[in-house]
């Protein structure tokens, strides 16, 4: 049996994944947790809506079942709504019309028309990776008429290349590439090419280009002769060509424990690739989407913390408006066989067994198309969460449990629970705000380690339940009483004039129901929790007080006369400022950077009319996983995430309108957002 190509990543992220320490094998017996897990569900605090595109997967030119009706009907019965071909990095190689692919190996009936008759099998659409890397624009162009003018397939979603950043530029060369130059410019104007001869054909399809992740390399490097990173540049060109930008995570993590931390970062990295997008793509970014079309975990591939991970990272992109998440991959092949938590891990990537032995023959994989257990994670998404749903914000206590939620078009909430500790169950407790569970014991959806289906039943209550260890739960829960009536969703709001401390919200009107709409309430995340900014029977309203350098995350909701209220509105998020005058003026630059830490150098300007003697600069850094490690022209301290600097006896002394220049090493682990704030003996500066 062929080994499977493993899907291309940097080298480093290769070595996270293979040489790993894996956790021992759960206890016999185990027991209830000491302390409870208090779980918040709060329907007031809207997120992004679950798209019809959400639950995806790979498929690959080099596996032989490739579109069998057996690998379309499990991936159907899984749910999946988008399929990806033809393949990683092949789509680079990958010739459509002679189905060949020079430098790597096609397995038969895995051409265009296989895949595409297998994608209507399941019900999903296709996402292409039209080859940038040795074929051409008029390539593409013909591709898209095929599909869909010969055809008449109504392939939507296009990407421009696969890991175009990995052509040698910056170092490691993985992904093929012709092109003479391979800076992030020519491949944006590539992008640009193909887009116009792809659209000329068939201009509904939606193209998209090639990004780095947020954290992951080459995320932050400028290379020599280049004008900025890979994002700036790529979106600076070909942002009004463009329709949706393309990211891959390989988050890694040395063991199981470690690598189930990594969806906590999808908040920040999420937002950061949406800020690039919104500062450098030109007008109308807004309308670019997000997609993250391979991941898969660090430790345990076909065990519980693949379907762990799974299932909290398609949850936490697909809150934050990542329009389909996509695992790698359906059939990868056997890899570093190992034991954890107590069940045998393959080391393959992929949903269903390949079937494959170990070069010795000692070690098999089970019979082919066996599911793996990121399979059934996936099946628990198709449980949790399904098209046209709403995400609203839920959040845990305890960090072993983390919890997501989505309310339905009919008025039920589903809840899944994620329990990452693999030796103890975890007995919960759920309260909910903006929703009214019905009595009695709901439906819920377990898979738990070693399992080989997602089983239910109606066990516990709405507020109330003991989660398996190492296990995913989603419990279904019908409202106290029929809701009808109310008024419909409120639009989503956009900001103006953001200050540091004061702006202006507007939304679209909702529709008024059974009563009219007596007034808008505003209301903020704060993690699970909404805080009202203020309510008003129009459609703009004016907040202040404020915090500078301060990510806000906020709803509307519609309240009627009869005291019923509507859904959420789509979440805005909006980030405060430094004031627009100060007495002092703080510039901060990233002067370079290795996608794991920094130069930053900071220059601090004394605006006022008085000099200072002596002066202390701080800050805080706005995530956990940034820190200062050394310093020079200041002393410099940390404590927790606050940043704090101190003037030397040599540059204590700054005349009005004077100028001192500092600055560190920093180092981050995961999503980087610089600091926008700065104070200056108590009193916070303008950020030029």
């Amino acid at each position: 049996m062929r080994i499977r190509p493993r899907p291309a990543v940097a080298a480093t992220v290769t070595a996270l994944v293979t040489a790993v320490s894996l956790v021992g094998p759960a206890s016999p017996g185990a027991r209830a947790a000491d302390t409870s897990v208090k779980v918040t569900v709060n329907a007031r605090a809207g997120l992004a809506t679950m798209p019809d595109t959400g639950l995806g997967v790979n498929d690959a030119v080099w596996d032989a079942e490739l579109g069998t009706p057996a690998v379309s009907d499990l991936l159907k019965t899984a749910g999946v709504r988008m399929i990806r071909y033809p393949g990683g990095s092949y789509g680079d190689i990958f010739h459509w019309k002679t189905n060949t692919a020079p430098g790597g190996y096609v397995a038969p009936n895995t051409d265009f028309d296989t895949f595409m008759a297998s994608v209507r099998r399941v019900g999903a659409q296709p996402m292409i990776i039209a080859n940038y890397g040795t074929g051409t624009p008029d390539e593409a162009a013909d591709w898209v008429r095929y599909a869909n003018v010969t055809k008449g397939y109504g392939a939507k979603y296009w990407t421009i290349g696969n890991e175009n950043y990995g052509n040698g530029h910056y170092g490691s060369s993985w992904e093929a590439d012709d092109h003479s130059d391979k800076s992030p410019a020519a491949y944006a104007r590539g992008v640009v090419a193909f887009a116009d001869a792809m659209k000329a054909v068939d201009p509904t399809i939606k193209v998209g280009a090639v990004l780095t992740t947020p954290a992951n390399w080459p995320d932050g490097v400028v290379a020599g002769g280049d004008a900025g990173t890979w994002n700036k540049t790529v979106l600076s060109i070909a942002g009004p060509k463009i329709d949706f930008v393309d990211l891959h995570w390989y988050p890694g993590g040395g063991t199981a424990a470690e690598a189930l931390t990594k969806p906590e970062q999808i908040d920040d990295a999420v937002y950061l690739a949406r800020r690039q997008i919104d500062q450098y793509a030109g007008a109308g970014a807004d309308r670019i989407g997000i997609s993250l079309t391979e991941t898969n975990v660090g430790v345990g591939q076909d065990t519980q913390p693949a379907a762990i991970f799974l299932a909290d990272a398609y949850s936490g992109l697909m809150e934050n408006g990542v329009f389909t998440v996509d695992w790698w991959n359906v059939h990868n092949g056997i890899g570093t066989v190992s034991t954890v938590a107590g069940q045998t891990d393959y080391g393959d990537f992929g949903l269903l067994s390949s079937a494959g032995c170990t070069s010795d023959g000692k070690t098999c994989e089970p019979a082919l198309n066996t599911p793996f257990a990121p399979y059934h994670g996936l099946s628990m998404m198709n449980a949790f969460a399904r098209p046209g749903d709403q995400f609203v914000r839920a959040g845990t206590d305890q960090s072993p449990v983390t919890a997501h939620a989505a309310r339905r078009p009919d008025g039920d909430v589903a809840v899944l629970l994620v329990n990452k500790d693999p030796d103890n169950a975890r007995s919960v407790t759920i309260d909910y705000s903006g929703f009214s569970p019905a009595d009695g014991a709901p439906s819920v959806y377990s898979y738990v380690n070693g399992g080989t289906s997602v089983t239910s039943a109606r066990t516990g209550s709405a507020t109330a339940q003991t989660l398996p260890p190492y296990s995913l739960t989603t419990i279904v829960l019908h409202p106290d009483g029929t809701p009808t009536g109310a008024p419909g969703t409120p639009g989503r709001p956009t900001a103006s004039g953001v200050t540091d401390r004061t702006a202006t919200l507007s939304w679209p009107a909702a529709a008024a129901g059974a009563h009219p709409i007596a007034k808008y309430e505003v209301y903020r995340q704060n993690g699970a929790i909404s805080e009202e900014l203020g309510e008003t029977i129009g459609t703009s309203l004016a907040v202040g007080n404020l915090t500078p350098g301060t990510r806000y995350t906020v709803n509307v909701l519609a309240r009627d006369t009869a005291g019923k209220v509507s859904w959420a509105s789509p979440p805005l998020t909006f980030t405060t400022g430094s004031p627009a005058t100060s007495t002092c003026t703080v510039r901060f630059t990233d002067a370079s950077d290795w996608a794991s830490g920094y130069v930053a150098n900071v220059d601090i300007t004394n605006n006022g009319p008085d000099p200072i003697d002596g002066w202390t600069l701080t800050f805080t850094w706005p995530t956990g996983r940034q820190q200062m490690n050394s310093g020079w022209n200041a002393t410099w301290t940390q404590s927790g995430r606050d940043v704090k600097a101190t003037s030397l006896d040599s540059n204590g002394k700054l005349a009005a309108g004077a100028s001192v220049s500092t600055g560190f090493v920093a180092a981050y682990t995961g999503p980087n957002i610089p600091p926008s704030v700065f104070t200056l003996n108590g009193t916070v500066c303008t950020t030029a």
